[in-house]
This record gives C-alpha cells, sequence and structure tokens, in this order.
C-alpha cells in the first residue's frame, strides 16, 4: 500500500492494531479488534473516528453566498454564522456530484466538508462554477485533519478537554475552540446517527489530540472505530452514500432526500429545471431501504424482484446490523415497485425484502 495517501493518524492506527486498508486511495483503518464491538460501542457509548481523508475547501468573497447558492440544491440564503448545511450538490441533469457540508462562519466566509473519493472532481466542478465570480476557492484539504466522536456519551468525554460550552452547541451547529489544548473547529455532526462531535484542526496536532481524546474516553466506554462500523452505523441510521445512495444516475429526490432540494430558493442553481420535472412527473425510480429477519448478508448488486418475479431494480447497500442481528439494506426499485413485496435470492434462498422507513434503531441526535 506503499502508493496510498496517508492521514496524519496513520501511525497512530498501526500502533493500537488497526486492520488497514485502501479506501477511495487512502490507507485507512477497516476495524480494530471487531467491527461488531466498535459498531456496538457507539450506539451504547462512544467511538472515535479518523474522518482526516475528507476534502476541506474554503469558499469566500462578496459573491461565496450567492455562488454557493446557485452551486447546491439546499438554500445557503438561509444559513447564519455558526450554522452547517447538508446538501446535495448536482449536474444539470439532476443527477448527483457529491453530498456535502457547508460551514457558514460569517458573511462572504465559508468552508466545505467533501467526500474523500470525490475531492478532485468536486474541486475542478467548483473551481469551474467559480469562474468570473467574486469568490475564491481555496484546497485546504493537506492541512487540515478531522477527528470524530460519536455516541451518547461523546459530551461527557469531550466537555473536560475544553473550556467551549458543549450544552449550548446544537445539532448541526458549530464553534471555534480548543479541545485538548489543540485549536480546533467543534462541530456537532457526524456520520452514526448518535449525538457526538467532528473536530477540524492542524494536521500536525491530530495524534495529540486523538490520544488525549482515546485517553479521556476509555473510561466511558470509547473504542477505535473504522470504516466497517462507520459503514454499519450509517446504514443503520439511513444516511446515504455517495456511490450508493446517491450516484451521477441517482437523483436527491429519487434517494428520498427531497428535503434537500429548495425548488422555491432565490436564484437558479444547477439541476433545478430537471429536478422540478422530476418531482413534477415523478421519480422513475426509487431508494427504499430494508431489514431482511435474515442474518444473510444482502450485498450490493444484488437483483431485486417484484411480487411477480420480474425484475425490479438492484441492492445498493447491505450489511449486518450489529444491534437487530438481522440483514439491512438499501436498493433502487422501480417507483411502482417501491411499495412492495420484494424479494431478493441470497445463495439459491430466497428471502423476503420488509421494507422500513430508517432509521432501523432509536436513535440520540445532538441537542
Amino acid at each position: 500500500m506503499g502508493d496510498l495517501k496517508r492521514t496524519p493518524l496513520r501511525d497512530f492506527h498501526a500502533a493500537h492494531g488497526a486492520k488497514l486498508v485502501d479506501f477511495a486511495g487512502w490507507e485507512m483503518p477497516v476495524q480494530y479488534r471487531s467491527i461488531l464491538e466498535e459498531h456496538r460501542a457507539v450506539r451504547r457509548a462512544a467511538g472515535l473516528f479518523d474522518v482526516s481523508h475528507m476534502g476541506e475547501v474554503d469558499v469566500a468573497g462578496p459573491g461565496a453566498a450567492a455562488f454557493l447558492n446557485s452551486l447546491v440544491t439546499n438554500d445557503v440564503r438561509r444559513m447564519f454564522p455558526g450554522r452547517v448545511l447538508y446538501s446535495p450538490m448536482c449536474h444539470p441533469d439532476g443527477g448527483v456530484i457529491d453530498d456535502l457540508l457547508i460551514y457558514m462562519r460569517g458573511p462572504g466566509d465559508y468552508f466545505l466538508c467533501i467526500n474523500a473519493g470525490n475531492t478532485p472532481t468536486d474541486l475542478e466542478w467548483i473551481r469551474a462554477g467559480a469562474a468570473g465570480r467574486d469568490v475564491a476557492v481555496t484546497d485546504r484539504s493537506e492541512e487540515c485533519a478531522l477527528i470524530a466522536v460519536q455516541g451518547p456519551c461523546a459530551a461527557a468525554i469531550v466537555q473536560p478537554l475544553t473550556q467551549a460550552n458543549l450544552g449550548l452547541l446544537k445539532y448541526y451547529h458549530f464553534a471555534e475552540g480548543t479541545v485538548a489544548g489543540v485549536r480546533c473547529t467543534i462541530s456537532r455532526t457526524g456520520y452514526t446517527g448518535e449525538d457526538g462531535f467532528e473536530f477540524y484542526h492542524a494536521a500536525g496536532e491530530a495524534p495529540a489530540l486523538a490520544g488525549a481524546l482515546l485517553a479521556a474516553g476509555r473510561p466511558l466506554g470509547l473504542e477505535l472505530c473504522g470504516l466497517g462500523a462507520r459503514d454499519s452505523l450509517r446504514l443503520e441510521a439511513g444516511f446515504p452514500l455517495y456511490g450508493h445512495e446517491l450516484t451521477r444516475e441517482i437523483s436527491p429526490l429519487a434517494a428520498g432526500l427531497g428535503w434537500t432540494v429548495k425548488l422555491e430558493k432565490e436564484g437558479d442553481f444547477c439541476g433545478r429545471a430537471a429536478l422540478a420535472a422530476e418531482k413534477r412527473d415523478g421519480s422513475a425510480r426509487k431508494v427504499v431501504f430494508f431489514r431482511t429477519g435474515d442474518r444473510r448478508i444482502v450485498r450490493p448488486e444484488t437483483p431485486v424482484a417484484g411480487p411477480d418475479g420480474a425484475a425490479a431494480g438492484r441492492v445498493l447497500s447491505g450489511t449486518l446490523s450489529p444491534m437487530l442481528s438481522e440483514a439491512i439494506g438499501s436498493a433502487l426499485v422501480e417507483s411502482p415497485c417501491a411499495a412492495g413485496p420484494l424479494r431478493v435470492d441470497v445463495r439459491g434462498s430466497p428471502i423476503d425484502l420488509r421494507l422500513v422507513k430508517p432509521p432501523f434503531v432509536e436513535l440520540r441526535k445532538g441537542a
């Protein structure tokens, strides 16, 4: 894995026994001891994740708000300093380029958190859109690290390490502060569905911050977590993963993210006409979530059949829910089939899919 990119915590992971794998060109920990144990720790106590492979991009200037509002489907103009906004970013035909977080520091001062595997593509798209506008786009990915602490004990773990009053920090809000002596942007966000925080900080400070968080969290049940638990947690929460529930071919409306598409907002945005037509006429296909009552995992790309046995779609994501002890997943199906019943074949055995509205388990999001 010598050609893979490494986060500032690569040696930290190796020293703590992580199994390292290639993820989107990065050498990342997939697990430490057990994916099931790590997943359960996050639901019951807390987990620490290295997400420094994500991209960070500053967008600043007098035209920043108008530019971002034309770039994404959600309404940037409703933001205020300290607010975080989730939004897809679409092609003109409504297909998704990426889903991202937008942070507003102040008037004309924003930064974006974008998916690791999409960072080069996103940057090219964003810079092309910014050309000729009164806005500067700066890639800060190399200098920035990102650590997350997720779980019901997250606030109890982090509060003794900072003078920031975490009780005043609402879900999808952020503040500047110091955590264990490290200057951070403290964000009450995450990808697990649980309460928690994400800490943006200088790359060189990552090992010290991770060590301090681990030492503070161990007595409260915190576990080091890898990509395996991150994926099972996000699917259990019903969160989309780009390349699975969101793709160039799956629009936000088809993915069930209509709440992020603000067709009524001021000004045009990329994909607006196509998404307006899709909302008017209905999506040809829809993303659905399912549980099986069976422990056999339904793998991505498994064909999905409708009630008459005819092809209805395909599985997008599948895993074993450690909290339910059964297989769960998502599928893209033809809209007339979206209410079920649906069935898959797993190694010669038919399995019925019980459609559910996520999350699959009770979650405790931030205050």
